[in-house]
């Protein structure tokens, strides 16, 4: 999938941008506070987004 439909979805649900490292950038969710990296590839693995959803304590981007 592409970084930015990733994005885009962590956006939906009220996720933001806590900083940016030199190849990933963090994620965060204000309703519990969960921090997560997200890499900077154009492409990530459906595999790892579903992972960086879990983590974030969102659902999972439907196809």
């Amino acid at each position: 999938m592409k970084r930015y439909a990733l994005l885009k979805h962590l956006r939906r649900y009220g996720c933001y941008l806590k900083r940016e490292g030199s190849e990933h950038s963090l994620w965060a969710n204000p309703v519990n506070g969960a921090i997560e990296a997200v890499p900077r590839h154009v492409e990530i693995s459906d595999k790892l987004a579903r992972m960086i959803c879990k983590r974030l304590d969102i659902s999972d981007i439907k196809r």
